[in-house]
C-alpha cells in the first residue's frame, strides 16, 4: 500500500492549485482525478472565466480576492504563460439590484477604483450595449478574463515537476478516517495519507455521504454566440460583463481568450436544476439556448447572431452560497474545499494556498470563518 503525505481528490481548479501549493511545502503528494484533468464534466471548464475585484456577494471576499490576482501573476512569472487578461468589466442592473448595491458597497468599504455611469453614459462609451434609462453600470478597471484550461495545466504543471503524483481515471470509493491518517480506497487499491483534501466539486456529497451541509448540484448552460459586427467585439469596445435585469443574471466574455471566436454568455443559475453528477442532461436544448438569448436580445442585441457553441457545467451550492472550507469535525486530517457555489474559480491559487496550510500545519493565516461547516449546524 503507498503512503504520501497529502492526497488531494479532484484536480479541477481548486484541487489543481491545492496540489501545486503542498508541493511547494516540500511534501510528497498525490492528486487523484476520477477523469482527465481539463475535462468537461464538473464545474472548472469552458475555456474563460471572470476575475473582478468589487465583489457584489459580500465584501469580505476583497482580502481573499487580492492574494488571488498576486498568486495569478505568480503563476504566470513561473511557467511563462499568460493566464490572466486585464479587460475592465462593467456591471449593470437597476440602482436597487443586489449587484449594482453589493459592486458598490464593496467598492466603496475597500476604497476599490471604479466609475459609476447612468445608461446613456454607457451606451455612449459602449454602443453595443442597450439598455433602460433608469438603469447603472459600475466599471471595474481590474476585471477581466482567466483562461480556464490554462489555469489547470499551469498548476498541474509546477506541481508535476516539483514531485507531484497524478493518477488520471481513478475513482475514489471511500474515505476512511483513522487515528492518525487517512485511507482512500479507490477503484485501483487503497492508498493512506497524512490529510485528505477532497476537492470533488458536484462528488465532494457522494465522498462524505455524513457531511453538515446540505449540497445541491445544478446544471448550467454557457453558449458563444457569432456576433453581427465582429470587429467590434474585442475588449476595447466590449469589456467583460455582468447584468442583472428582468431576466436574471447573465454574464458575458468577449472573444479574446475564447477557444470558440463568439461571445460566451451565460445565465447565472441557469434554470436552478437540481442534478445527478452522473446522470444529468448534458445536451443543450432550444429551452436553455432561449433563456440565455433572452437578455441578448435586450441588452447586447449586436451578439445575439448564431450559436457557435454551448456547453453544460455544473455549480455545487451551499444554502446561503458562501463557500465551504474546513477541516472535517471529527476528522481533522480531511479537509473539504467544496462547493464554491458558482463563484469560485477566480480564488482557486489562494484557495490552493488556505488547502495546503490546513494540510500541512493544520491552520491557516487567512480568515475562513466564513466558511466553516459550523455555520450549518
Amino acid at each position: 500500500m503507498s503512503h504520501f503525505d497529502v492526497v488531494v481528490c479532484g484536480l479541477g481548479a481548486m484541487g489543481s492549485a491545492a496540489l501545486h501549493h503542498v508541493t511547494r511545502r516540500g511534501k510528497r503528494v498525490l492528486g487523484l482525478e476520477r477523469y482527465a484533468p481539463g475535462h468537461d464534466r464538473g464545474s472548472s471548464h469552458g475555456a474563460t472565466r471572470i476575475i473582478r475585484l468589487g465583489y457584489f456577494e459580500h465584501p469580505s471576499y476583497l482580502p481573499l480576492l487580492r492574494r488571488a490576482y498576486t498568486l495569478w501573476h505568480e503563476l504566470e512569472e513561473a511557467t511563462g504563460r499568460t493566464l490572466l487578461h486585464t479587460t475592465g468589466i462593467a456591471e449593470i442592473g437597476p440602482p436597487n439590484s443586489a449587484l449594482i448595491k453589493g459592486t458598490l458597497a464593496c467598492a466603496q468599504i475597500h476604497g476599490l477604483r471604479h466609475e459609476m455611469l447612468a445608461a446613456p453614459e454607457l451606451m455612449r462609451r459602449f454602443p453595443l450595449f442597450r439598455v433602460p434609462p433608469d438603469y447603472l453600470a459600475v466599471l471595474q478597471p481590474d476585471g477581466g478574463i482567466l483562461q480556464a484550461e490554462a489555469c489547470i495545466a499551469a498548476q498541474l504543471a509546477l506541481a508535476t515537476e516539483a514531485g507531484a503524483e497524478i493518477h488520471s481515471g481513478e475513482s475514489v470509493r471511500a474515505v476512511e478516517p483513522r487515528a492518525d491518517h487517512v485511507r482512500v480506497v479507490t477503484d485501483r487499491g487503497s492508498i493512506d495519507a497524512g490529510a485528505l483534501i477532497i476537492a470533488a466539486g458536484p462528488w465532494a456529497r457522494s465522498l462524505l455521504p455524513g457531511l453538515a451541509a446540505p449540497l445541491r448540484v445544478t446544471r448550467e448552460v454557457m453558449g458563444w454566440f457569432e456576433p453581427t459586427e465582429a470587429r467590434f467585439f474585442s475588449p476595447v469596445h466590449l469589456p467583460v460583463f455582468i447584468v442583472e435585469s428582468r431576466h436574471g443574471m447573465h454574464y458575458g466574455i468577449p472573444p479574446r481568450g475564447n477557444i470558440h471566436a463568439g461571445v460566451k454568455v451565460a445565465k447565472h443559475h441557469h434554470r436552478d436544476e437540481t442534478v445527478d453528477p452522473d446522470g444529468y442532461d448534458r445536451t443543450v436544448s432550444a429551452e436553455d439556448e432561449a433563456l440565455i438569448r433572452a437578455a441578448l436580445a435586450d441588452y447586447l442585441p449586436a451578439a445575439n447572431g448564431r450559436l457557435i457553441a454551448a456547453k453544460t457545467c455544473l455549480y455545487t451550492m451551499t444554502p446561503d452560497g458562501d463557500f465551504l472550507i474546513d477541516r472535517l469535525p471529527g476528522a481533522p486530517s480531511i479537509i473539504v474545499a467544496s462547493p464554491c457555489s458558482g463563484h469560485g474559480f477566480k480564488f482557486a491559487p489562494v484557495i490552493g494556498e488556505i488547502l495546503a496550510d490546513l494540510a500541512t500545519t493544520g491552520a491557516t493565516a487567512h480568515d475562513i470563518a466564513r466558511f466553516s461547516l459550523a455555520r450549518f449546524g
